[in-house]
C-alpha cells in the first residue's frame, strides 16, 4: 500500500532539490551518523533516505547494497508524513506493509523506525531510519538518539545549502 502524497508535495520536492544532495557520492560524515544509528539502535540496517517524486534514494546505507527503491514500496514515504518517529514493530502484522515486496520478498524486513529529516520550514525531505529482519521495539533512549541524529543530519544538510547560496551570492 503506497503512502499518501503529502499536501505540500510540490513545495517539498522543490525544497529537496534546493539541497542538491540527490545522487551525490557517499560521504564519511553521513556514513558515520548512519553507522552510529545502527549501533545505538542495535539494528543490522540503517539508512539516510531522501524521498523524491518516484523513489527513495539512500545518501548513506549500512546493511543494504541497493542505492534506492521505488517510492511506492518505501516505508520512508509514510514516515515523511509525520513530525515524530514513525515505528512499525512488525511489518507482517501491519496492513500497510504485510504485502510489501521488502517485507514479503527476499529482504524480509520486519521492523522499521524512521525519524524525519525536516527542514527549518517544516518540509520532511526523507528520514534517518533503522530496520531489522525481526520484529522488535526501540527503548526510549534509542528513540531519542535517532531523533537527535536526524536533527544533526539536517543541520549538516542545511549548512551545506546555505554555504552554496552564499557562494553564489558573491
Amino acid at each position: 500500500m503506497s503512502a499518501p502524497i503529502p499536501k505540500n508535495e510540490k513545495k517539498r520536492i522543490q525544497v529537496l532539490w534546493q539541497y542538491d544532495v540527490l545522487d551525490t557520492v557517499p560521504e564519511a560524515m553521513f556514513d558515520d551518523l548512519t553507522e552510529l544509528a545502527a549501533c545505538i539502535c542495535e539494528t543490522p540496517i540503517a539508512l539516510i533516505s531522501l524521498v523524491d517524486e518516484d523513489r527513495q534514494w539512500f545518501k548513506s546505507k549500512i546493511g543494504l547494497t541497493v542505492r534506492e527503491t521505488s517510492r511506492d514500496v518505501a516505508f520512508c514515504a509514510h514516515a515523511i508524513l509525520r513530525r515524530q518517529l514513525f515505528i512499525v514493530p512488525d511489518a507482517t502484522q501491519d496492513k500497510r506493509f504485510k504485502n510489501n515486496p521488502l517485507v514479503a520478498g527476499k529482504n524480509k524486513i520486519r521492523f522499521y523506525a524512521g525519524a524525519p529529516l525536516t527542514t527549518p520550514a517544516g518540509h520532511a525531505l526523507g528520514t534517518l531510519c533503522v530496520l531489522d529482519r525481526k520484529p522488535r521495539t526501540l527503548r526510549p533512549g534509542q528513540k531519542r538518539a535517532l531523533q537527535i541524529l536526524a536533527r544533526h543530519i539536517m543541520t549538516h544538510l542545511e549548512m551545506r545549502r546555505r554555504i552554496r547560496e552564499l557562494g553564489g551570492a558573491t
